[in-house]
């Protein structure tokens, strides 16, 4: 029997445990349905791009992490943290770090706990934004951090502190790629693809309120931005079939420091590789270096 005839089946009969099943499954990454059919021939050409990066290891209270630096040619002047989305990986990412590091900045990369080469088969958002704060305290100062999707929320989860966070890291922006705003149509979304029943999906979403110590309709990323009071660029593609570009007018138009720039034909994960969006970036946070003066980027 299959998950989509075995969890309504379920639901019906248990509830409970249909919710906590479900709850297991949104927390495996391996298990998503949008990790794309090719996934492990995308991991194969993208690892080579790391090539130009230290690997190293990163003890954390969520496992250890496997993290990539990337050292600028000449001197370093601001260190930029590069975290993935869902289901990917720190190689993903690579677009963008290698020409950030040519442009002068250090980049951090790393694989979320239970991606990549991290420890784990299981995690959560909640977990992610643990490990974004310890990658950046261990190999900081990181100054930036750029997120793509559900790793833009761990950012900005890190970045705004608050319970279940035991403090914030103080990213002085944010660069937001493809990132959605309300949590409850991810969890909604998940629950419609499992049929579950309301039952089951009220005991699944409550699961994630409890580690998360906040409502499911209260986690927004314009929540957590404004929470952060720091500044942020959102890139979004217009024709994004798993974030609607929707989602990214409705953070700008909750945070009066966000700017917004729309592509076109990118969807989800092109995104990543566009050159005209790595730029954008770059001249986003290169203007945001400017206004810095600290002894810390020398």
């Amino acid at each position: 029997m299959s998950n989509e005839q075995a969890y309504p089946a379920l639901a019906a009969e248990d509830p409970q445990l249909a919710g906590e099943l479900a709850f297991e499954e949104f927390c495996t990454p391996e298990l998503s349905r949008h990790r794309s059919g090719d996934h492990d021939q995308l991991v194969e050409r993208a690892r080579f791009h790391l090539r130009n990066g230290t690997p190293t290891r990163v003890p954390t209270s969520v496992g250890e992490l496997q993290a990539y630096i990337f050292e600028p040619d000449g001197a370093k002047r601001a260190t930029v943290l590069f975290i993935h989305g869902w289901t990917g990986e720190a190689s993903f990412m690579t677009a963008f770090a290698e020409q950030f590091r040519k442009r002068g900045f250090r980049a951090v990369l790393f694989d979320l706990p239970a991606h990549g080469k991290s420890a784990g088969k299981r995690t959560s958002l909640i977990a992610c934004a643990h490990a974004v704060r310890q990658i950046a305290e261990a190999l900081g100062p990181v100054h930036f951090a750029v997120g793509h999707s559900l790793g833009g929320l761990a950012a900005l989860l890190a970045g705004g502190g608050g319970p279940p966070m035991p403090r914030a890291y103080p990213f002085l922006a944010f660069v937001l790629v493809s990132v959605p705003n309300r949590f409850s149509n991810v969890t909604s979304r998940f629950g419609e693809e499992l049929s579950l029943s309301p039952a089951a999906q009220h005991v699944y979403e409550r699961r994630l309120e409890d580690i998360a110590c906040r409502r499911i309709v209260d986690f927004t990323a314009a929540n957590l931005l404004v929470a952060t009071a720091r500044p942020a660029l959102l890139l979004h593609a217009r024709d994004d079939a798993d974030v609607a570009f929707a989602d990214a007018k409705e953070i700008m138009a909750g945070c009066p420091g966000a700017e917004l720039l729309a592509f076109d034909d990118l969807g989800h994960r092109k995104i990543l590789y566009a050159p005209p969006v790595v730029r954008a970036a770059i001249s986003y946070l290169a203007a945001q270096r400017e206004q810095i003066v600290s002894p810390e980027l020398c």
